[in-house]
């Protein structure tokens, strides 16, 4: 397929794919076209992600960490001894802790869509990577389809030039047996 112009590749591309030229997707027509796949999509995606989504997926990557929880769990053991043992009935958020309550709830508020924000642009990511994939897939498959080809081609005229090679083999030792069973001439 290398040497071939684009129209004809279209056309082997569509015969091997068990389609019309005309019924291939846009995908395919683009895998046809072009020599290899080499666009690298993580940098892609990077380049084309905005200070917002940059940081939601940090926010995620730390919010889902184990040094997140342990901070936290260290800074509500920080606040329960604070406003229980150390300031005693002086404490601005005695116990119940009404206060932490609130904290915790609006901190839960703004972290779960940012984290939603995140799992999104994650699915859109391995969406994308999906397309890649099934590019380079369908690229691979239509190479090896190619080679498949020129290997049958190669095959095929070898054999034909044996096939000639034996049947002139055979007429030369017909030639070498009729001239053997007749008698020499004086």
């Amino acid at each position: 397929m290398s040497n071939a112009s684009t129209p004809d590749r279209l056309e082997r591309a569509a015969r091997w794919l068990g389609r019309q030229s005309h019924d291939l997707d846009a995908v395919a027509r683009r895998v046809i076209g072009r020599r290899a796949v080499i666009d690298d999509p993580n940098r892609r995606l990077e380049e084309q992600s905005t200070f917002g989504e940059r940081l939601a997926d940090r926010v995620a990557s730390f919010g889902g960490s184990w040094t997140f929880i342990l901070l936290f769990a260290a800074a509500l053991l920080v606040w329960v001894v604070l406003n229980t043992e150390i300031l005693g009935r002086t404490a601005f958020d005695p116990y119940p802790y009404i206060f932490l309550n609130l904290m915790l709830s609006m901190l839960a508020a703004i972290q779960a869509p940012v984290i939603m924000m995140s799992q999104n642009r994650q699915a859109m990511k391995d969406r994308q990577m999906a397309s890649y994939d099934y590019e380079v897939n369908l690229k691979a498959e239509l190479e090896i389809m190619s080679l498949h080809e020129k290997v049958d081609t190669v095959s095929h005229e070898t054999l034909l030039q044996i096939l000639q090679q034996q049947q002139r083999q055979i007429e030369l030792l017909s030639e070498l047996a009729a001239r053997g069973s007749t008698p020499p001439a004086p």
